[in-house]
């Protein structure tokens, strides 16, 4: 199920019987209206028509609230990326842009979810289900990034994925939260966010050494060795 701020108050009415559900499109509401600091439990409460001791029936508090909708946001995050990822079909590299544009794609979709998700401040190792829920998406990256650091050059040291996973998920989410997202927060920019995107990958590959044409949609993996240069890790072995 995807809740999205524009479904109708009348949908998820207290009358239904779905109070858990119609407390989770109250808040996501007002997290697109307000962030997700600019609101309590009882405006909560009120917008989805109910008194304020009801909400306590499923959430012990606020945070546990905004926990539940930053879980299925990253729930419906990992699908996203997961069939943008495709097990790296046709190849790598287009595979990989895939994920980029997934990522900013969600960001712009999904702005609530994506506040709850990034910017609510929640310890999110402190709660077992939304931090599986987080490290299942963020493993559709690090499975990119492990077939990126494959196609290093010949005679190059190969980069840690993870440490490449991590530096391709900041990449990313800086330019989601600063010039894709979906709602008043988004600045100006003088291209689009997936070309900025694009090209900001493109300067850290090369900045590791890895050859950037495309040739077949792989990364050149028929590119002469580099030789004994340096890398960022040492020298080839």
């Amino acid at each position: 199920m995807s809740w999205r701020k524009d479904q109708g108050r009348a949908e998820r009415g207290y009358h239904h019987g779905n109070l858990k559900e119609a407390l989770l499109q109250a808040a996501l509401d007002l997290i697109s209206k307000k962030g997700p600091a600019g609101f309590t439990f009882a405006d909560a409460a009120r917008m989805a028509g109910v008194s304020p001791a009801a909400p306590y029936r499923h959430f012990r508090d606020r945070d546990e609230l905004i926990a539940s909708i930053a879980q299925r946001g990253f729930e419906q995050f990992e699908s996203l990326l997961t069939q943008a990822w495709d097990d790296g079909r046709p190849d790598t590299v287009t595979a990989f842009e895939r994920v980029g544009k997934a990522y900013l794609a969600f960001a712009r979709e999904e702005p609530a979810f994506y506040s709850a998700m990034f910017e609510s401040g929640l310890p999110v190792d402190s709660n077992p289900t939304l931090m599986a829920a987080s490290e299942r998406a963020f493993a559709i990256i690090r499975a990119a990034a492990e077939r990126l650091a494959a196609l290093a050059p010949p005679g190059m040291p190969r980069p840690p994925a993870m440490m490449m996973a991590l530096h391709i998920w900041a990449m990313s989410h800086g330019v989601a939260s600063l010039f894709g997202r979906g709602d008043a927060a988004r600045r100006k920019l003088p291209m689009s966010p997936e070309d900025l995107l694009e090209a900001e990958v493109l300067i850290y590959l090369r900045g590791l050494g890895f050859p950037t044409d495309r040739r077949s949609g792989t990364a050149a993996a028929d590119e002469k060795p580099a030789g004994d240069r340096a890398g960022p890790w040492g020298k080839p072995k």
